[in-house]
């Protein structure tokens, strides 16, 4: 602006010095042609008056665009003061917001979120199932000495048989097998509910599982999902297995080295390849082309051998042996003249590194069971540390302790629905685990026997829960208050936890059916619970309620 002034003030002065009436010529008169002058002059003072009228108009621009830039800075300043409070409003407001939704959420769900609670006020189950009451004490331990306790005896002799018979059978598979090119069978082991005591629902099946390993020099490296590398969530529960020689070369097989019979195969590479160079070999046990050990390629393999071996003890035996499901590589089936049968499963499995952790082949059809994603990936069962875990704990509860009792009546309860109403996605494994859960969270004086009632009631009202969310955790996947007693693998306690009913979330409509055969249960409970229980008298009621107190 000064710099603008000062431009308007020596254009005054030059126009004042130069004006010839100011400073006349030398001889002091009037030059003739004045009128010539004074034309000349005009146009110059209307080039000056344009002049000084540009210089204002550039002035006053010059002072516009300063005031612009004054309010700009001012308003800047003042959005930045306002700035922090107008965030803090913001943050305040959003976490109101989310403390009125969970409030919401458990306002909704009620005290589902404690799972244990008040026994006297835990006969209703939820809001979902106002009225519904499980039976008394009384009719509970009449319908529990009458309908499951006579199953105990028949379970410790069938065990007895089947473990006696499969272990003359894996005796004589080994026979069969070539011990420098067949995979090494080792003793098998029970698991699941026979061994753990609270089998109720016949037929009886024994489950026992069986490790094998390559020959020498190769060796299993196997690869879980929580290993580090990323898997999808499909594979989330998996692993896979790679054969290989223990020196790190894979090429190469022994079957090249030793001569085998006409009637025997090479369990790493087809018969049709024996004579082929090792880089041409295609993996028998293998899928095509790769080096993963193929659960498909192994049940052929089992199922053969299994077979081989029969033939070879079957003059034993005064009964038939034989496959009971085609899709699972050790369903068998002992069939007696007398028509009666007795099934038992013999799986094939891999030991995971040094652990009681193993890959398993095939499990049996449920109605929640995804399918794996390929014949290479490999389902992880932690069936020896689930026996191992109950073992354990059940020595530090009292005496005749009612956990088991719970599980066995819970799972007769479902069981007997699904004969009703049809197979639902809910199966034993997911009862058990429940108890898991359960046996974890709750004192041990809690699993008193004439607290029957009480934990089968935490018991519905956990799996009601998870039911509602979808969302049951595998018990030892990404448990970390595994006891250090069991010697369980940390790299499994480190994982993330395992959701059981993700398949919930993909099947809206085996989640649906699930759901309701579990309301049709509980609004049953009483009358499956009565059909099996001999009636009590009013009197002798009321004397066990007292004996109770």
């Amino acid at each position: 602006m000064p710099v603008g002034i000062f431009r308007v003030c020596l254009v005054v002065i030059t126009a004042i010095i130069n004006h010839p009436l100011l400073f006349p010529k030398e001889n002091g008169t009037i030059p003739e042609n004045t009128e010539e002058i004074i034309k000349k002059m005009k146009e110059r003072e209307e080039i000056l008056r344009l002049e000084q009228l540009r210089l204002e108009q550039e002035i006053a621009g010059q002072e516009a665009r300063q005031k612009a830039l004054e309010k700009a800075a001012k308003v800047v300043e003042e959005s930045k003061e306002e700035k922090v409070p107008w965030d803090m409003w913001t943050a305040i407001s959003l976490v109101i917001f989310l403390l009125i939704e969970l409030w919401r959420q458990d306002f909704q769900e009620g005290n589902w979120q404690d799972t244990g609670g008040e026994e006297d006020d835990m006969a209703v189950l939820g809001k979902a199932f106002k009225g519904v009451v499980l039976p008394d004490k009384a009719t509970l331990a009449s319908f529990y000495e009458k309908r499951i306790l006579g199953t105990t005896g028949d379970m410790a002799r069938m065990r007895e048989m089947v473990e006696g018979f499969a272990d003359d059978l894996l005796e004589a598979l080994r026979s069969v097998c070539n011990r420098d090119a067949d995979m090494e069978v080792e003793d098998c082991m029970g698991v699941g509910s026979m061994y753990e005591n609270w089998r109720v629902r016949k037929p009886f099946v024994c489950d026992l599982i069986v490790p094998f390993a390559p020959p020498e020099p190769y060796c299993f490296r196997s690869q879980i999902w929580c290993s580090g590398d990323s898997f999808p969530p499909d594979e989330q529960g998996y692993g896979t297995i790679k054969v290989c020689r223990a020196d790190g070369d894979a090429a190469g097989c022994i079957c090249d080295k030793t001569k085998l019979g006409e009637d025997m195969l090479c369990l790493l590479h087809s018969q049709a390849n024996i004579t082929r160079p090792s880089s041409q070999m295609e993996d028998l046990l293998c899928f095509k082309n790769t080096q993963y050990l193929d659960a498909d390629q192994v049940m052929k393999w089992f199922q053969i051998a299994v077979t081989k071996a029969w033939n070879r003890i079957s003059h034993k035996y005064e009964f038939d042996l034989c496959f009971s499901l085609l899709d699972s590589p050790g369903a068998l089936k002992i069939k007696f003249k007398s028509g009666k049968s007795i099934a038992f499963n013999l799986t094939p499995v891999v030991q995971y590194e040094n652990s009681d952790v193993y890959f398993i082949s095939h499990f049996p059809r449920s109605g929640l069971a995804a399918d794996l994603p390929s014949s290479t990936h490999w389902f992880l069962t932690f069936a020896v540390y689930e026996r191992r875990f109950i073992q354990l704990v059940s020595k530090m509860l009292p005496a005749n302790a009612c956990h088991v009792s719970c599980l066995q009546i819970l799972s007769f309860l479902h069981g007997k629905q699904c004969s009703l109403t049809g197979p639902s996605g809910l199966t034993n494994y997911h009862l058990k685990t429940v108890l898991l859960h359960l046996l974890q969270t709750r004192p041990c004086q809690d699993w008193a026997s004439e607290k029957l009632e009480a934990r089968l009631q935490d018991m519905l009202k956990f799996l009601e829960k998870c039911l509602h969310e979808k969302k049951l955790h595998h018990f030892f996947i990404g448990n970390g208050k595994i006891p250090a007693e069991l010697g369980f693998p940390i790299i499994f306690q480190r994982a993330e936890p395992l959701n059981l009913f993700r398949p919930f979330v993909l099947h809206r409509d085996v989640y649906r059916k699930t759901v309701d055969t579990f309301h049709e249960m509980l609004r049953n409970t009483s009358a499956l619970i009565n059909e099996y229980t001999v009636h009590i008298p009013h009197a002798h009621t009321n004397g066990i309620h007292k004996e109770s107190l």
